[in-house]
């Protein structure tokens, strides 16, 4: 696994389409559900899709909450994207609600509203807070694909790196250490995407 990212498989990611955007990005991506397949890899990517306290009854059933916990402590390279994002936090409160992995504080809403949609769904703009190694060379306004119905309201805001606004100030991305995550989809953000997705790779140090 030395030079290749693991795209973690718990059944609740785009797995085909994270995949393919990895390898066009340079990765070297392998899909894995085994946590014991982490120890040589360079940087680790946790997509999701779905619900999110069934997101992390599969990852505690495959051992991988666990697994992703050493990795973050060992600041070894993780993205989040999307339910990978949310379940970084304490809590979500989707559906009788549910713990998360404790890793950053704070907690997963369903998003308010006054006059939008939920779910969140399409292009928006991006407003970077901060200087970050996984937006080098991504402009300030640089659009992303969203699809979501909940977000992360961030108790540490050291942690928050880029918000949108979706009738207010939406979490799109978080860091600590080498731990990033983002609520959109770099892989279905088209170019900005796959900048991100490279930006990730020099981050693994791989490209």
């Amino acid at each position: 696994m030395a030079g290749r990212v693991v795209i973690l498989d718990y059944d609740a990611g785009n797995l085909h389409s994270v995949r393919k955007a990895a390898e066009v990005a340079g990765l070297s991506p392998v899909v894995s559900a085994y946590p014991e397949e982490l120890e040589d890899a360079a940087g680790v990517i946790l997509p999701g899709v779905g619900a999110f306290g069934d997101c992390m009854a599969r990852l505690h059933e495959r051992g991988l909450d666990q697994a992703i916990m050493e990795w973050v402590v060992s600041d070894r390279p993780l993205l989040g994207i999307c339910i990978g994002l949310q379940v970084l936090f304490d809590w979500g409160e989707e559906g009788d609600g549910a713990p998360g992995l404790g890793i950053l504080p704070g907690r997963v809403r369903r998003i308010a509203v006054p006059e939008g949609k939920v779910p969140h769904m399409g292009w928006n703009s991006l407003r970077l807070l901060r200087p970050s190694p996984l937006f080098a060379g991504i402009t300030e306004g640089a659009y992303v694909y969203f699809v979501h119905s909940f977000q992360a309201e961030v108790a540490d805001s050291t942690d928050l790196t880029a918000v949108t606004d979706y009738g207010g100030a939406v979490t799109a991305a978080v860091e600590r250490g080498r731990l990033y995550a983002v609520q959109f989809h770099p892989e279905k953000s088209s170019s900005v995407g796959l900048r991100l997705l490279r930006n990730f790779g020099r981050i693994c140090g791989i490209g």
